[in-house]
């Protein structure tokens, strides 16, 4: 497959983050053939390792495509880091409410111009006890539905084993295998053309995580949880028990308050 506007930036990050990559883990990466030659397109990635965006990058980089991520606004400040941000053409993310769709709006430029964005649709590693993808944000599938290209489901696994998640210490032995496998463009031709309503969004997220998802059952060899983790509900959860058990440890303290103040007045 060609390599085309590369750059010296992405040249220069890859001279960089190549070698120490290609000793630390070996490769098992499947479906390149699916990665377009040309035009604009998405690649929706699943996310278990604050190692696993170089990785994903290096098999991305060895297409000839390189992909444009978006990443915290913070990053493209000052510094070697918001040189390297800027001068690779990643995308910066606004956390204000005011720039929020700013980042779309630059993720939809890109494609148009014929690059590929990369999405982590969960926005943040994923915090499934087992690593399973969960519930995803809906940028990807707003970016797709707007322009209408491709978007290429990615499953990957392996660098998760490297550095586990939220961990800060590298596992280096035994040396791991990171797993990459690109699937065929998920087919959202029926959201196309309609009203892009929450629930539509939501809908067409579904699909695109249930691609990625199939494709790491593949790769894990074991299926994935019939409902996806979803960390909303799960704080909502995680309060409900609180408040239970809150509840009840205080109207345990007021049956025994209750019964030593009866036993107090039988002692008089």
């Amino acid at each position: 497959m060609p390599r085309r506007r590369i750059g010296f930036w992405y040249r220069f990050a890859a001279v960089l983050c190549k070698p120490p990559l290609v000793v630390l883990i070996k490769r098992d990466w499947r479906g390149m053939e699916h990665i377009p030659a040309d035009g604009g397109f998405i690649t929706a990635v699943n996310h278990n390792s604050h190692a696993d965006p170089f990785a994903y990058a290096h098999f991305q980089y060895n297409t000839g495509r390189v992909p444009r991520f978006l990443a915290k606004s913070a990053l493209f400040k000052e510094g070697f880091v918001g040189a390297a941000m800027r001068g690779t053409g990643q995308i910066p993310v606004y956390r204000e409410s005011t720039d929020a769709l700013s980042a779309f709006r630059a993720a939809i430029d890109a494609v148009e111009r014929g690059e590929c964005v990369a999405f982590y649709p969960e926005g943040t590693i994923t915090r499934d006890p087992d690593q399973w993808p969960m519930t995803a944000k809906t940028g990807a599938a707003r970016v797709a539905l707007q322009t209408k290209c491709p978007v290429i489901p990615v499953a990957q696994w392996g660098a998760n084993e490297l550095l586990p998640p939220y961990a800060k210490k590298l596992n280096l032995l035994p040396r791991k295998t990171h797993h990459v496998l690109a699937g065929p463009p998920v087919d959202l031709t029926r959201f196309y053309d309609r009203e892009m309503t929450p629930e539509l969004l939501k809908e067409a997220t579904e699909v695109i995580m249930a691609a990625i998802t199939r494709q790491l059952e593949e790769i894990r060899g074991e299926k994935a949880p019939k409902t996806p983790y979803d960390p909303r509900r799960e704080r909502i959860e995680q309060r409900r028990r609180t408040q239970a058990e809150t509840a009840a440890q205080s109207s345990t303290q007021a049956e025994i308050a209750a019964q030593s103040s009866h036993e107090g007045e039988k002692s008089k």
